[in-house]
């Protein structure tokens, strides 16, 4: 499968890339583009200027790659796109870093890839969310240049799992009429591509809606409080947006879902813990089994229907009038579903993975412990705890937090992406005797309250002086 391009390619030729592998900006620029996440493999990033001339990319942006590790050849990616303004592309710097999304794309050999469009706030963001406007070639070439860099030049010709909130959502839904044949889904939060010209968002070009993207797997995800319960506000607007969408495509046949998230405005809350076991289960049906061969069609007898503004869902056959129903994969999704709309209270009964990598520094009379941190699939991880010689010894975080929603070990920014600087699952303990050997281990706990099984133990002796 060769990668598909926009009419024209001439200026991504043109383009510079500036930092590959951690590589820092060569030109200064204002925050929040230049507060990058240090990265070194598994973690990749480039920067491309912006481009001039009518096709051109109007903003410079970054991609930064994250590619599980071990993984031989890579089946897809996993794109998780931000919104529009300055506060935004600042989220969009950590993406790739995301222990839960990480989580879903080691489980189908992905790698995790997060933008970061270098859109200076108040100014014009169709100039990257519409990405017939540069954003799409960019994004192509990413996945050459950063497939090179990696060691999987395969990154270049693999599926995309699209993510993206409000703008990014615009994107996502762009790339799926663009691009039917690459998109395996996409999840749209709190922002929809249009079918028609809108007086109320004049300057927003529509696009036509091809046969080929009724098959592509797609989610609404608006909040409650962006015009559905509440009407009036700076984001009244979004759920009328989605229920035309809605309508345009389900009602040609389309594979289009519909969650309100019954708690939150335009902020993604916790819209993850239905998100991403969703992908998984698009993923799961769709990545074809030998690499080039083209995306699955999802399973038409195992799809359930429920009301497009939550209630009860159940099995396909059992509607009358499928097409008036938001679309869901499965009966796993949609029990899931039903939960969410309700109160976002998500169940998940699996234990996380257990922490891998144990290690420990002995210097200045004080044991520091450090281990390799994983994320459940399903629920992403609040907290390690660590136990001394059978005793609990402390916690990372001391307290997780998270304005948004369930607390995180990462902590969570506006647009689902872990806050700056990056957590660290280290723990120091300076409460050691010398001559006194200890026994460690830790574990980890997911946000639903499960704990994994505890690590190899580590054992240690502080010297004396």
């Amino acid at each position: 499968m060769k990668p598909n391009v926009v009419p024209s390619m001439c200026f991504v030729l043109a383009m510079l890339v500036t930092a590959v592998a951690g590589m820092p900006p060569t030109d200064a620029q204002e925050p929040p583009y230049d507060v990058f996440p240090a990265v070194e493999p598994p973690v990749w990033r480039v920067r491309y200027e912006a481009a001039s001339g009518p096709d051109g990319l109007a903003y410079p942006v970054s991609y930064t790659l994250w590619v599980p590790p071990g993984v031989k050849t890579l089946r897809g990616v996993v794109v998780h796109q931000h919104g529009c303004g300055e506060g935004s592309c600042k989220s969009g710097l950590t993406a790739a870093h995301d222990l839960h999304w990480q989580a879903l794309a080691r489980a189908h050999d992905c790698g995790l890839l997060g933008p970061s469009y270098e859109q200076p706030e108040g100014a014009d963001c169709q100039l990257w969310c519409d990405p017939r406007n540069g954003s799409a070639a960019a994004f192509q070439q990413a996945l050459v240049d950063l497939g090179e860099a990696s060691g999987h030049p395969e990154l270049a010709e693999v599926p995309w799992a699209l993510w993206g909130h409000s703008g990014g959502g615009h994107w996502c839904g762009g790339m799926v009429m663009l691009f039917p044949e690459r998109v395996a889904a996409a999840w749209l939060r709190s922002g929809v591509p249009l079918f028609a010209a809108d007086p109320n968002r004049a300057g927003i070009k529509p696009h036509t809606l091809p046969d080929a993207a009724l098959g592509v797997p797609m989610m609404c995800n608006p909040g409650t409080k962006e015009g559905v319960t509440v009407k009036d506000g700076r984001f009244a607007g979004v759920w009328p947006a989605n229920q035309r969408f809605f309508e345009t495509v389900r009602g040609a046949g389309g594979l289009l879902g519909v969650a309100v998230d019954p708690l939150t405005a335009h902020e993604c809350g916790n819209q993850r813990y239905l998100a991403i076991p969703w992908l998984d289960a698009c993923l799961e049906a769709r990545l074809p089994a030998s690499a080039g061969e083209p995306l699955r069609p999802m399973p038409a007898a195992a799809a359930w229907l429920g009301p497009i503004t939550g209630g009860a869902a159940s099995p396909i056959a059992t509607w009358s009038d499928p097409l008036s129903a938001a679309w869901l994969p499965n009966e796993a999704v949609a029990l899931k579903w039903m939960a969410y709309v309700t109160d976002t209270a998500v169940v998940d009964d699996t234990p996380p993975p257990a922490p891998v990598n144990l290690q420990a520094a002995v210097g200045d009379g004080a044991v520091t412990l450090s281990w390799e941190p994983l994320a459940d699939l399903e629920s992403g991880v609040e907290r390690f705890v660590v136990q001394r010689d059978g005793e609990r010894l402390g916690q990372v975080p001391e307290e997780p937090k998270n304005p948004f929603g369930r607390p995180l070990f990462q902590g969570l920014q506006y647009s689902d992406t872990p806050l700056q600087p990056l957590a660290i699952p280290q723990l120091i303990d300076a409460d050691v005797s010398p001559g006194v050997e200890h026994v460690y281990r830790v574990r980890a706990v997911s946000t639903s309250g499960r704990a994994s099984s505890w690590s190899d133990p580590i054992t240690i002796t502080v010297p004396a002086a």
